[in-house]
């Protein structure tokens, strides 16, 4: 094989693209391998996992931290909401562990080496609605979901989306279903634009967010029904006391089915 190659001019056995991958269309490709700058991780990562057609491997040097959050698993403590959109998109396994001390001149962070398989097909689900649940579960993940769910801005930003949902159902009354694209995963690359994200894109999720007494809806108030129902919804399916901390992939996609049966959506 190697006489063959030898045969031909360099320049045909590979291309070089000059420029921002974050920016740049990527050609084909069946394997990457890369070291990165740690800072575009999550962005890179989402735009490797929207590319079509679907590569068959990845095997990317991140942050350790960031590469632990891609693996971490339900009741972890780096178990969040980047570690649930990625996995619902691809198959992540840790590789190596590279100490600081490996380089010269060391860095302040430690790395680490990841594999990534992209799913192949992918969960027929809207990934704005799952993205919509996701974020709204995350941003206090130690708490209950029934707690989540009772606060005033969360059931008025819900009872938006239902009235929204209901009146588009009824102008489309006798027309054709319109579906939703699937593909739109690149909702999930602006997680790296939130401003609790540090300078790697490593989100600090560990923190649970304080809510004001008058911010949990009070009973008797205009949307107390809708109240009820979305709290019927998480009872219907004994999600009231969990915790987004402890659900797995197959509960999210039950939580966000349920919902939606219900006609409640989250984008």
């Amino acid at each position: 094989m190697l006489p063959l190659l030898l045969e031909k001019p360099i320049a045909t056995w590979y291309l070089v693209i000059q420029g921002d991958v974050l920016k740049a269309e990527l050609p084909y490709f069946d394997i990457c391998v890369a070291n990165i700058p740690y800072q575009i991780s999550s962005p890179l990562t989402f735009k490797l996992l929207s590319h079509r057609p679907v590569f068959r491997c990845a095997v990317i040097m991140f942050q350790r931290e960031f590469a632990m959050r891609l693996v971490a698993n339900p009741g972890d403590n780096l178990y969040c909401r980047l570690s649930v959109n990625t996995q619902l998109l691809a198959r992540i396994s840790h590789l190596l562990k590279i100490g600081r001390n490996n380089f010269k001149p060391p860095p302040k962070v430690d790395s680490s080496v990841v594999r990534i398989e992209p799913r192949s097909p992918l969960p027929p689900v809207s990934f704005k609605e799952w993205d919509g649940l996701i974020r709204l579960c995350f941003n206090r993940k130690n708490k209950t979901l029934g707690a989540i769910f009772k606060h005033k801005s969360v059931l008025s930003l819900l009872e938006k989306n239902y009235k929204t949902a209901r009146a588009l159902q009824q102008g489309q009354t006798g027309q054709a279903d319109e579906k939703e694209p699937i593909n739109d995963m690149e909702v999930f690359a602006d997680m790296v634009e939130d401003p609790s994200a540090d300078m790697y894109g490593v989100r600090d999720e560990g923190d649970e967010m304080e809510v004001e007494e008058d911010d949990v809806m009070a009973e008797g108030s205009d949307i107390s029904d809708f109240k009820e129902m979305v709290m019927g919804v998480l009872k219907h399916g004994d999600f009231a006391e969990k915790r987004a901390s402890k659900l797995t992939q197959v509960e999210f996609l039950y939580l966000l089915s349920i919902f939606n049966k219900a006609g409640i959506h989250f984008a």
